[in-house]
């Protein structure tokens, strides 16, 4: 066996035992405006983040359990329900997720009272403010 055969093999191997501790995080932006969604896909896959879109609310929370989201960023008005009555559900079932309610009208500010672990942001959302955020 030569050189030219062992070399793709330990090559692969090398990479893959690299990448066992350098995990991608994953983010899930569920929200109808396409614009909004390209810039933080944009922004995010800068950033070095695994990054799902989805424009409906049934649409994200059905591929909720096969993505398994480190971050979800979730639009309240959606053309199929209202995304922020989702948010017990995600705490619940996806309990170490950093869940970020989004949304273009003032929120009731009783509303953010009772999620302590749920980041609110108002459109828009500054790139100043998401860097903070992150680190």
């Amino acid at each position: 066996m030569d050189d030219a055969t062992i070399t793709p093999v330990c090559i692969r191997v090398k990479y893959q035992m690299a990448n066992q501790h350098n995990t991608v995080e994953r983010v899930l932006i569920i929200d109808d405006e396409t614009d909004f969604c390209l810039l933080m896909k944009n922004y995010f896959i800068r950033k070095n983040y695994e990054v799902h879109i989805f424009h409906t609310l049934e649409e994200g929370m059905k591929n909720l359990e096969k993505i398994k989201p480190d971050i979800i960023f979730l639009d309240n008005n959606l053309p199929d329900g209202l995304g922020w009555e989702k948010t017990e559900y995600i705490c619940k079932n996806f309990p170490n997720t950093r869940i970020n309610l989004i949304s273009a009208y003032k929120y009731d500010q009783s509303f953010s009272d009772k999620l302590t672990s749920v980041k609110i942001w108002e459109k828009p959302i500054s790139l100043t403010d998401l860097n903070t955020y992150l680190n």
